[in-house]
């Protein structure tokens, strides 16, 4: 294995101190121009990075941002996309970081938060903590908190209003037996999701019907078991909603094992509209949430708050659309 130059290596070959490689690389006064361009040639040429360790603990910045979430999965990357791309103008470079792996789920944003902050990032995006308030020592924004608004500046989706408009749409496809795939039910965006599809229900004068209603805890694997168990029933249902576009993938593979015809004799429709979604067939209908701009507005609203402004908004819910595709259409008749 090649070992990496230090900072030694660059003021012997630069013939320079290590004080003044420090100075070039930081940017300092104190050396000539023709000094510090011939420096970082050198740094350039034997491809040394400074310590974000060593930075930090001199000058209190590291120029990082870091992006916490739960698990790396569609929604999560997506949403670091979009943070990658309201960084790009800046002179921040992201950091992605999982913390849920090590012991309990719960308050893993605590154990990453203590973990990173001070050393190695300047501010933190937590993206769906399971905790309300988050505190550290660098300024946080979150993305679609588990279980309220939290404390800290919030982006979210409107998860009602999206699901809403799936159930509108599929009475309006002429569903009238339509189930419900959810999430996790202790968690805030599940329950929405839920809310909107009984009031898109209710202003039908469809009845609500607890029979028709699984949990598929978001993941696909976890939603095949209640997807059979609905898709099973003695009347089941000819349209299902499910919480997110994951579940609504198991729910059309399920199907398709047992010989039904998707959409011919089942809709289904999904929420998020992750890139699987319109590459999977049939093209998944979806609700899309704008997931990239979720990352893009946490990056700008967290800028400013470590530039010291203070934002107008910092509730900020962003609306959600309908995509229909290939996998939802009118019930077929007896």
């Amino acid at each position: 294995m090649t070992r990496r130059p230090t900072i030694s290596d660059v003021a012997a070959a630069a013939g320079v101190s290590i004080a003044t490689v420090s100075k070039a690389v930081n940017g300092r006064y104190g050396i000539s121009s023709e000094t510090s361009q011939r420096v970082l040639q050198v740094v350039a040429e034997m491809g040394y990075e400074s310590s974000l360790v060593a930075s930090s603990m001199r000058s209190r910045r590291t120029g990082v941002i870091g992006v916490l979430v739960a698990d790396f999965e569609p929604f999560s990357a997506e949403i670091m996309k979009g943070v990658g791309i309201g960084l790009r103008d800046s002179s921040y470079d992201l950091l992605a970081y999982a913390g849920s792996r090590q012991g309990d789920s719960e308050g893993w944003e605590r154990r990453s938060l203590s973990r990173l902050s001070g050393t190695l990032i300047d501010g933190a995006i937590v993206v769906t903590p399971t905790v309300v308030t988050t505190s550290a020592e660098v300024p946080i924004v979150v993305i679609e908190p588990h279980t309220g608004h939290a404390d800290n500046p919030t982006i979210e989706s409107d998860s009602f209003g999206g699901a809403l408009q799936a159930t509108r749409y599929l009475v309006e496809l002429g569903h009238t037996r339509i189930g419900f795939l959810g999430g996790r039910p202790d968690l805030r965006s599940d329950g929405l999701r839920d809310a909107g599809y009984r009031r898109g229900l209710a202003e039908a004068g469809i009845p609500y019907d607890p029979r028709l209603v699984r949990s598929g805890f978001y993941q696909e694997a976890a939603a095949r078991g209640p997807a059979v168990s609905l898709l099973t029933l003695p009347q089941r249902p000819t349209a299902v909603f499910a919480a997110n576009d994951l579940s609504a993938i198991a729910i059309v593979k399920v199907a398709t094992e047992l010989g039904i015809d998707v959409p011919r004799d089942l809709s289904v429709i999904g929420f998020d509209d992750i890139p699987e979604a319109s590459q999977m067939n049939p093209p998944l209908s979806t609700i899309r949430q704008p997931m990239q701009k979720l990352g893009g507005a946490a990056a700008g609203l967290l800028l400013a708050l470590m530039a010291g402004e203070s934002p107008e908004a910092t509730r900020i819910r962003l609306p959600t659309r309908l995509v229909k595709r290939a996998t939802t259409a009118p019930p077929r008749r007896a």
